[in-house]
């Protein structure tokens, strides 16, 4: 059976190994060990997926036999060596994943012109394209009203004002005088995009912080999804069709849940099965928090949209061969730090130490701590501390996770039994089994320690042992940024009041708002359950918080509500005061209910520092009342176990949070959550039940997408009219067969540009400017303003798209000498705007070239960033160095990536850029072969022709990788 997978010349054949499984079925594989080379287990376990990879995807075009060896040879050639990768998937998201669909559709018109099969345009590769970046919010969960808001704004659960009190005014349709800072749509829209920021819950009534009357969550989910509908029907039929017509290319429809949670919870599979060979899941996406797979063990990180069609179509990515920084982690987790201090802790280490392109992987028994979740939440910060991956291998804790979300014992048993049989399984304890890394960087988990932050700054941490004596020095500090200035003589200040039949003490320092808001933790539950399971032993150890503190709890879903109350502990976190007021933002925009009288006037007359903690993500002076001068944000657990203390000014290590009925003193860490204790509450209340909503949600589908009418049939049938969707015209006047190399000749410099131009400055994103060429055209389409959307919706139209490239205002373009998205037409020397100038050239059968300066194409690559230049005319670049992936991208659209000699540059070269420009481009092209370029002063220079491989050039002889593909699609026509 294996020998039939593979072809007969297969150069690694002899590493062909097999895995019984159950049911005595065996399985192949392609087992790296067998080549008996010791330097195998020197490699890190990243490193060893890309071997694999290599030697299962050997053919001599693409991989060939000394890219592996090069691979195994990693200790020697690792930041030198060009080595290919060939993922075992693609994933997009639906910004970047429509264009790429949009060309295989071209693609099928092209070959079935030239008489080819078109139904045999497919991925090559696996695609899963995630429909989740569209989403907009128009309806909200609350009913507006034009009437003013009895409870004054004061919050959700507020309680309404007595007749006495003073109306509130109105303000246009919503009945608010405050902004309503995204839970509801009142007339103005809220926030900077004019619409309001997405609340989610699950069946469940909400009361809006300015409104009165509840609406349920399904009501306002189907207006939403209909207007999405409504606004997106094209791409969507355009989605549909895609996922019915191609072979290869898996959908998941709106409304299923973001990219990331998609991938990690239902497309990821540790170890791919096709049924005949075993090989490690891999993956490469169109979004640069594609890593967050990492933490499962899968090697997987983000690309731009040329790079994903190219690995669609069936060519690896390709990458010079990474240094792998080991991370070592030692020491035992602080026993109150949560996962978000070790996240943050571990990202701040990482960050400082310079670890940019480089890969990370994890080791040293210090792993063996962190949850599943931990991990993939590490991983996802990847683009924070500029690594390419940060890498988990798979160890007893992710089987434990995988058993407890999604594999039955037979496949965890198999996937097991690979991973060991090719050395891709860890035990973080036996540190025998650590592999050579380029560098290592030991984090000692017991220096990351809980920290909060304020009284006035966000920025501005401390550590929860410091608390204590950093209030006192704020109390001492002149009036500033951290300083109240209260006179020593004062500090002491003690103000006795009564509070519902009972006499109570305030004093600088005193808790008087604590507030647990979710809408920053949902993506990490832990932290919400370490609140929940802390209130539960305050309860059962018989802690309260005293009454007139002002307690509340908001989350950002109805998901946090289902799985603290699926745990337990949601009855706890009520009996401490911390019942749930609704969904949406509360206290941590000032809307809390109205402290009691009697609190107010005892800060009035002590002039006391009254306290505010709550763990939102903002604690400007004043926010939450007026009346409480010290706001600090802190995890959800420490805003209980503030609350019971009644004051900031504790030492949880020394000091008790309170005392019961027998008059025992507690203190923090007796009621203190395990990391044990939340990693099993977790496992068992929390990720089952995520894991069965979102497998109910992708079974059921969705009633609006499945009722969405799509096209049947072979080719799509482009709509004309359509502003959205449009057949791009790459693969205008296709060949079978490719002509000669053509040299350049004559051609103008389109644009003049300086060093660190970025993809931002190049690809069109964000919202569409009025007088921009791509509104014009848009206008000419008898469309209004309002209608435009934004490029990233309408990047499956290359007439919007290739109008929008260099559209940037902050172009430094020095034709022009200031910013803006102009150029000057050279032989007529008019101003032009870069779309119309480069239409220009292109009617009088001009060629044009781009001349830059030092990293050309910097920053976030995207694909229209190399697909904007290409369609505007542009047959080469010409830089003093380029950005990796960008360089990549315009070999692979077809566009010469040309590079000043070293030392050299347009300045250094006295070229004034409104010269011509001859290229001569031989037939028998070479990588990094030197060119002439002559311009028309006489001038001549030197550049290098940045094509790395002989593959490199074969795609730039046919025109890009799009083009290629669909000439081998018709190499056996007659």
């Amino acid at each position: 059976m294996a020998l039939g997978a593979v072809p007969e010349d297969h150069p690694f054949k002899d590493l062909i190994d097999t895995l019984e499984s159950d049911g005595n079925e065996n399985r192949f594989f392609f087992n790296p060990q067998k080549l008996n080379d010791p330097r195998y287990d020197l490699l890190p376990l990243s490193i060893r997926v890309i071997l694999e990879a290599a030697i299962r995807k050997c053919d001599g075009f693409y991989v060939k036999k000394e890219d592996v060896f090069n691979i195994l040879d990693w200790c020697q050639q690792q930041s030198s060596a060009e080595v290919p990768f060939s993922p075992a998937r693609i994933l997009l998201q639906d910004f970047t994943g429509v264009p790429a669909m949009v060309d295989l559709a071209a693609m099928r018109d092209a070959v079935k012109e030239q008489g080819g099969d078109p139904s045999q345009v497919n991925p090559l590769c696996p695609t899963d394209l995630i429909v989740d970046h569209s989403i907009q919010i128009d309806f909200s969960k609350c009913a507006i009203q034009n009437a003013p808001n009895p409870g004054g704004g004061e919050g959700p659960g507020a309680p309404a004002r007595s007749s006495t009190a003073k109306p509130q005014p109105r303000r246009s349709q919503c009945g608010s005088q405050k902004s309503c800072k995204g839970s509801c749509k009142d007339g103005q829209g809220a926030g900077t995009s004019g619409r309001p920021t997405a609340v989610q819950i699950e069946n469940t009534p909400i009361l809006c912080p300015f409104h009165l009357q509840p609406v349920s969550e399904p009501e306002v989910a189907l207006k939403n999804q209909e207007m999405e509908l409504s606004r997106n029907k094209e791409r969507l039929q355009f989605i549909k069709w895609c996922s019915e017509a191609f072979k290869n290319v898996n959908v998941v429809p709106p409304e299923m849940g973001a990219v990331h949670q998609v991938n990690l919870e239902y497309l990821s599979h540790v170890v791919q099965d096709d049924g005949r060979f075993l090989y490690p899941d891999s993956v490469v996406g169109t979004d640069s928090h594609t890593t967050m797979i990492n933490g499962l063990g899968i090697l997987g990180w983000g690309v731009g949209g040329i790079e994903s069609e190219a690995v669609m179509l069936g060519q690896p990515v390709s990458l010079a061969l990474p240094q792998v920084v080991g991370c070592k982690l030692v020491g035992s987790i602080n026993t109150l730090a949560t996962s978000i201090d070790i996240v943050l802790g571990i990202t701040k280490h990482l960050r400082q130490a310079g670890i940019a392109g480089k890969f990370v992987e994890f080791f040293g028994p210090g792993v063996s701590q962190l949850s599943a979740g931990d991990r993939t939440t590490i991983a996802n910060m990847c683009p924070e501390y500029n690594a390419t991956v940060s890498f988990f291998p798979v160890d007893h804790i992710t089987l434990k996770h995988l058993k407890q979300t999604k594999f039955d014992k037979e496949k965890l048993e198999l996937m097991e039994g690979y991973l060991k049989a090719v050395k891709l399984f860890r035990s973080y304890e036996d540190p025998s089994e650590d592999p050579h890394y380029s560098e290592v960087i030991e984090i000692n988990l017991s220096s990351i320690i809980p920290h909060v932050s304020g009284p006035k700054r966000s920025q501005d941490r401390v550590a929860v042992t410091s608390m204590k004596q950093d209030f006192l020095n704020c109390l001492n500090e002149k009036v500033g940024f951290k300083g109240f200035h209260v006179p020593s003589e004062k500090q002491n200040t003690v103000v006795s009041f009564q509070h519902e039949g009972a006499e109570y003490e305030l004093a600088h320092g005193s808790v008087v708002i604590a507030a647990v808001i979710s809408c920053t933790n949902n993506c990490n539950p832990s932290v919400m359950l370490a609140a929940g399971l802390l209130a539960k032993k305050a309860v059962e150890a018989g802690l309260v918080v005293k009454p007139y503190i002002r307690t509340s709890l908001a989350p950002g879903n109805g998901m946090v509500t289902h799985y603290l109350s699926a745990s337990g502990v949601l009855p706890y976190l009520s009996q401490l005061g911390f019942e749930v007021i609704g969904y949406g933002c509360a206290t941590c925009v000032g809307n809390t209910a109205p402290l009691p009288n009697a609190v107010i006037e005892a800060i009035k007359e002590g002039d006391l520092v009254a306290c505010g903690v709550l763990s939102g993500n903002r604690n400007f002076e004043g926010r939450l009342c007026e009346c409480v001068r010290a706001n600090y944000l802190a995890s959800p657990p420490l805003v209980v176990a503030y609350a019971i203390a009644g004051t900031v000014g504790i030492d949880f290590e020394m000091e008790p949070l309170g005392k019961n009925s027998d008059g025992r003193e507690i203190y923090l860490r007796d009621v203190w959550p395990t990391r044990e204790e939340l990693q099993q509450t977790e496992e068992q209340s929390v990720i089952p039940s995520m894991f069965r909503e979102l497998k109910e949600r992708m079974e059921k589908g969705n009633k609006l997408w499945n009722g969405l009418e799509a096209q049947e049939s072979v080719t799509f049938s482009w709509d004309p009219k359509s502003t959205y969707i449009r057949c791009p015209s790459f693969f205008q006047k296709l060949t079978k067969e490719p002509a000669a190399p053509q040299s350049i000749e004559n051609a103008h410099a389109l644009l003049f540009l300086g060093d660190m131009v970025t993809t931002d400055h190049i690809s069109p994103a964000g919202s569409i400017a009025r007088t921009s060429a791509a509104a014009k055209y848009l206008m000419s389409k008898r469309l209004t303003p309002r209608e435009f959307n934004s490029y990233g919706a309408r990047r499956g139209n290359d007439a919007v798209m290739t109008r929008g490239t260099f559209a940037s205002i902050k172009l430094q373009n020095r034709f022009i000498g200031k910013t803006g998205p102009k150029t000057l037409h050279i032989p007529s020397e008019q101003i032009l705007d870069v779309f119309d100038a480069a239409e220009k050239y292109q009617r009088e059968g001009i060629p044009v070239i781009i001349l830059a300066g030092k990293k050309y194409g910097s920053g976030s690559s995207r694909d229209w960033a190399a697909k904007g230049p290409y369609l505007l005319g542009v047959k080469a670049v010409i830089a003093e160095s380029f950005e990796q992936m960008h360089k990549n991208h315009l070999v692979g659209i077809g566009i010469a990536p040309l590079q000043f000699l070293p030392g050299e540059s347009a300045d250094v070269l006295g070229l004034s850029g409104k010269e011509k420009f001859s290229v001569s481009i031989p037939e028998d092209l070479s990588p990094r072969q030197e060119l002439t370029v002559k311009a028309s002063t006489g001038k001549t220079f030197k550049v290098i022709a940045l094509f790395e491989s002989e593959m490199d050039i074969v795609f730039y002889k046919h025109g890009g990788i799009l083009k290629y593909v669909a000439r081998k699609m018709l190499q056996h026509l007659p």
